[in-house]
């Protein structure tokens, strides 16, 4: 995981410009739907954009509605991803990639942190075990 800080940042209360309309701004209307949800519930959204009837015009509409945020993630995890913060909080566009680079998901995800970089509780309890053993055994030492 590589998180980075974007040259590229559009000021967060320039959002939308004059370009959207029809699907968009349905889209649009979602995820302020799902902003409240999360603010109100800490109920996490992802709009699946692959299973829309999206043209490439209406994903180039929507990518400039939301306009660019502050961290971009990649993820090299059997294959190439990456999750990008949108202008707007709480607000992040990913896609997913296999190996050869062949797109396999494309969402709008709305939460406080993308679901993916979310840590199990399994793991957090092996990382505890194995740092206990590392003390353990520098202790013995």
């Amino acid at each position: 995981v590589r998180v980075e800080r974007s040259d590229a940042i559009a000021p967060r209360d320039a959002l939308i410009g004059a370009t959207i309309g029809g699907g968009v701004t349905a889209i649009l209307a979602e995820i302020a739907t799902a902003l409240e949800r999360l603010a109100a519930h800490g109920e996490s959204t992802a709009i699946d954009l692959r299973s829309l009837p999206m043209s490439d015009t209406d994903r180039a509409r929507l990518i400039e509605a939301l306009g660019p945020g502050e961290v971009h993630i990649a993820l090299e995890a059997d294959g190439h991803s990456s999750i990008r913060e949108t202008a707007v909080h709480g607000v992040w566009w990913s896609e997913y990639r296999d190996r050869v680079g062949e797109l396999l998901a494309r969402f709008i995800e709305v939460a406080r942190v993308p679901g993916i970089l979310a840590v199990d509780t399994d793991e957090l309890r092996h990382g505890a075990e194995r740092l206990r053993a590392a003390i353990g055994a520098a202790s013995a030492h």
